[in-house]
Protein backbone atom coordinates (compact mmCIF):
# COMPACT_ATOMS: atom_id res chain seq x y z
CA UNK A 1 0.00 0.00 0.00
CA UNK A 2 1.52 3.23 -1.18
CA UNK A 3 0.75 5.62 1.56
CA UNK A 4 -1.63 6.27 4.40
CA UNK A 5 0.90 8.36 6.03
CA UNK A 6 0.95 11.90 5.36
CA UNK A 7 3.58 15.40 5.30
CA UNK A 8 6.50 18.89 4.70
CA UNK A 9 9.97 19.82 5.89
CA UNK A 10 10.60 23.40 6.81
CA UNK A 11 13.37 25.16 8.72
CA UNK A 12 11.97 25.47 12.24
CA UNK A 13 12.96 28.14 14.71
CA UNK A 14 13.96 27.23 18.25
CA UNK A 15 11.69 29.75 19.95
CA UNK A 16 9.46 27.97 22.42
CA UNK A 17 5.80 28.84 22.65
CA UNK A 18 2.66 27.35 24.13
CA UNK A 19 0.70 28.44 21.06
CA UNK A 20 1.22 25.23 19.11
CA UNK A 21 -0.34 22.80 21.57
CA UNK A 22 -3.04 25.35 22.41
CA UNK A 23 -3.97 25.56 18.73
CA UNK A 24 -3.95 21.77 18.36
CA UNK A 25 -6.27 21.42 21.36
CA UNK A 26 -8.54 24.15 19.98
CA UNK A 27 -8.65 22.30 16.65
CA UNK A 28 -9.69 19.12 18.44
CA UNK A 29 -12.32 20.89 20.53
CA UNK A 30 -13.90 22.86 17.67
CA UNK A 31 -13.40 20.76 14.55
CA UNK A 32 -15.30 17.48 14.38
CA UNK A 33 -14.99 17.07 10.63
CA UNK A 34 -13.17 18.63 7.69
CA UNK A 35 -12.57 18.39 3.97
CA UNK A 36 -10.00 19.82 1.61
CA UNK A 37 -7.07 19.18 -0.69
CA UNK A 38 -3.45 18.23 -0.11
CA UNK A 39 -0.04 17.96 -1.73
CA UNK A 40 2.24 15.17 -0.50
CA UNK A 41 5.96 14.54 -0.94
CA UNK A 42 7.86 11.41 0.11
CA UNK A 43 11.66 11.60 0.45
CA UNK A 44 14.19 8.92 1.40
CA UNK A 45 17.68 9.08 2.87
CA UNK A 46 19.14 7.79 -0.39
CA UNK A 47 18.67 11.21 -1.99
CA UNK A 48 16.42 9.95 -4.77
CA UNK A 49 13.98 12.42 -6.31
CA UNK A 50 10.98 12.82 -3.95
CA UNK A 51 7.70 11.17 -4.95
CA UNK A 52 4.97 13.81 -5.22
CA UNK A 53 1.21 13.33 -5.23
CA UNK A 54 -1.97 15.36 -4.79
CA UNK A 55 -5.53 14.59 -3.81
CA UNK A 56 -8.57 15.30 -1.65
CA UNK A 57 -9.59 14.30 1.87
CA UNK A 58 -12.64 14.17 4.13
CA UNK A 59 -12.66 13.11 7.78
CA UNK A 60 -14.99 13.01 10.75
CA UNK A 61 -14.19 12.00 14.31
CA UNK A 62 -13.98 9.45 15.61
CA UNK A 63 -12.28 7.25 13.06
CA UNK A 64 -13.91 8.20 9.75
CA UNK A 65 -11.72 9.08 6.80
CA UNK A 66 -11.79 9.33 3.01
CA UNK A 67 -8.35 10.00 1.55
CA UNK A 68 -8.13 10.04 -2.24
CA UNK A 69 -4.83 10.25 -4.10
CA UNK A 70 -5.54 11.51 -7.60
CA UNK A 71 -2.16 12.28 -9.22
CA UNK A 72 0.10 10.73 -10.38
CA UNK A 73 -1.84 7.52 -9.50
CA UNK A 74 -5.28 6.73 -8.10
CA UNK A 75 -5.40 5.30 -4.59
CA UNK A 76 -8.43 5.56 -2.29
CA UNK A 77 -8.48 5.00 1.48
CA UNK A 78 -11.86 4.85 3.23
CA UNK A 79 -12.42 4.26 6.95
CA UNK A 80 -15.90 4.02 8.48
CA UNK A 81 -14.90 3.79 12.15
CA UNK A 82 -14.64 -0.01 12.12
CA UNK A 83 -12.90 -1.03 8.90
CA UNK A 84 -10.37 0.53 6.54
CA UNK A 85 -10.56 -0.10 2.81
CA UNK A 86 -7.59 0.61 0.53
CA UNK A 87 -8.43 0.56 -3.19
CA UNK A 88 -5.66 0.57 -5.78
CA UNK A 89 -7.36 1.46 -9.07
CA UNK A 90 -4.39 0.39 -11.23
CA UNK A 91 -4.37 -3.10 -9.71
CA UNK A 92 -8.17 -3.16 -9.20
CA UNK A 93 -7.43 -4.50 -5.72
CA UNK A 94 -9.11 -3.78 -2.38
CA UNK A 95 -7.36 -4.43 0.94
CA UNK A 96 -9.52 -4.52 4.09
CA UNK A 97 -8.20 -4.18 7.66
CA UNK A 98 -9.54 -3.39 11.11
CA UNK A 99 -9.50 0.26 12.15
CA UNK A 100 -7.76 -0.29 15.49
CA UNK A 101 -4.85 -2.04 13.76
CA UNK A 102 -4.61 0.34 10.80
CA UNK A 103 -5.13 3.78 12.35
CA UNK A 104 -4.88 3.32 16.10
CA UNK A 105 -1.46 4.89 16.65
CA UNK A 106 -0.82 6.16 13.12
CA UNK A 107 -0.34 9.84 12.22
CA UNK A 108 -3.90 9.82 10.84
CA UNK A 109 -5.10 9.32 14.42
CA UNK A 110 -3.99 12.89 15.18
CA UNK A 111 -6.81 14.03 12.89
CA UNK A 112 -9.45 11.33 13.35
CA UNK A 113 -8.75 9.55 16.67
CA UNK A 114 -10.83 9.54 19.82
CA UNK A 115 -8.23 11.10 22.11
CA UNK A 116 -5.61 13.72 21.29
CA UNK A 117 -2.84 12.37 23.53
CA UNK A 118 -3.83 8.71 23.88
CA UNK A 119 -1.06 7.46 21.61
CA UNK A 120 1.28 10.48 21.47
CA UNK A 121 3.42 12.74 23.67
CA UNK A 122 3.01 16.36 22.51
CA UNK A 123 5.80 18.94 22.78
CA UNK A 124 6.25 22.49 21.51
CA UNK A 125 8.75 22.89 18.64
CA UNK A 126 8.76 26.66 18.10
CA UNK A 127 7.45 28.61 15.11
CA UNK A 128 8.35 29.04 11.44
CA UNK A 129 6.87 30.65 8.34
CA UNK A 130 3.76 31.78 10.19
CA UNK A 131 3.09 28.34 11.68
CA UNK A 132 3.20 27.15 15.29
CA UNK A 133 4.91 23.76 15.42
CA UNK A 134 4.03 20.74 17.59
CA UNK A 135 5.99 17.48 17.72
CA UNK A 136 3.98 14.32 18.39
CA UNK A 137 6.07 11.32 19.48
CA UNK A 138 4.36 7.90 19.66
CA UNK A 139 4.17 6.43 23.14
CA UNK A 140 4.57 2.89 21.83
CA UNK A 141 8.12 1.90 20.89
CA UNK A 142 7.09 -0.77 18.37
CA UNK A 143 5.56 1.53 15.75
CA UNK A 144 6.79 2.22 12.23
CA UNK A 145 7.42 5.96 12.64
CA UNK A 146 9.55 8.07 14.95
CA UNK A 147 7.80 11.45 14.98
CA UNK A 148 5.02 13.54 13.51
CA UNK A 149 5.55 17.30 13.21
CA UNK A 150 2.44 19.46 12.85
CA UNK A 151 2.33 23.10 11.72
CA UNK A 152 -0.77 25.07 12.75
CA UNK A 153 -2.27 28.45 11.95
CA UNK A 154 -5.67 29.83 13.01
CA UNK A 155 -6.30 26.66 15.05
CA UNK A 156 -6.08 24.43 11.98
CA UNK A 157 -3.33 22.05 10.80
CA UNK A 158 -1.65 23.38 7.66
CA UNK A 159 1.32 21.04 7.49
CA UNK A 160 2.30 17.57 8.73
CA UNK A 161 5.65 15.82 8.47
CA UNK A 162 6.15 12.16 9.34
CA UNK A 163 9.58 10.65 9.87
CA UNK A 164 9.46 6.88 9.97
CA UNK A 165 11.95 4.40 11.39
CA UNK A 166 13.27 3.51 7.94
CA UNK A 167 14.71 6.91 7.01
CA UNK A 168 11.71 8.07 5.01
CA UNK A 169 10.07 11.47 5.45
CA UNK A 170 6.52 12.05 4.24
CA UNK A 171 5.43 15.68 3.99
CA UNK A 172 1.82 16.74 3.70
CA UNK A 173 0.75 20.29 2.90
CA UNK A 174 -2.95 21.08 3.27
CA UNK A 175 -3.64 23.34 0.29
CA UNK A 176 -7.26 23.72 1.41
CA UNK A 177 -8.77 22.90 4.80
CA UNK A 178 -12.47 23.50 5.44
CA UNK A 179 -13.59 22.73 9.03
CA UNK A 180 -17.01 21.30 9.88
CA UNK A 181 -18.48 21.13 6.36
CA UNK A 182 -21.79 19.52 5.46
CA UNK A 183 -20.82 15.99 4.48
CA UNK A 184 -22.62 13.55 2.20
CA UNK A 185 -24.30 10.64 4.02
CA UNK A 186 -22.22 8.13 2.08
CA UNK A 187 -18.91 10.00 2.45
CA UNK A 188 -17.37 7.09 4.39
CA UNK A 189 -19.10 4.21 2.64
CA UNK A 190 -17.13 1.98 0.30
CA UNK A 191 -18.34 -0.81 -1.95
CA UNK A 192 -15.62 -2.76 -3.81
CA UNK A 193 -15.91 -2.29 -7.57
CA UNK A 194 -17.26 -5.22 -9.51
CA UNK A 195 -14.48 -7.62 -10.40
CA UNK A 196 -11.98 -6.18 -7.90
CA UNK A 197 -9.66 -8.55 -6.05
CA UNK A 198 -10.55 -8.26 -2.33
CA UNK A 199 -7.86 -9.12 0.24
CA UNK A 200 -8.17 -9.16 4.04
CA UNK A 201 -11.00 -9.35 6.53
Amino acid sequence: MRALILFCGLIFSAAASAAGIDQLKAFWANTQSAQGTFAQSVATQSGRKPQNSTGQFVFARPGKLRWAYEKPYALLLVADGEKLWSYDADLNQVTISKMDKALGASPAALLTGESLDKHFVLTEAGAADGLEIVDATPKASDGTFARVRIGLRDNLPRLMEVRDNFGQTTTLLFTEFQPNPRLAKDAFRFVPPKGADVVGE
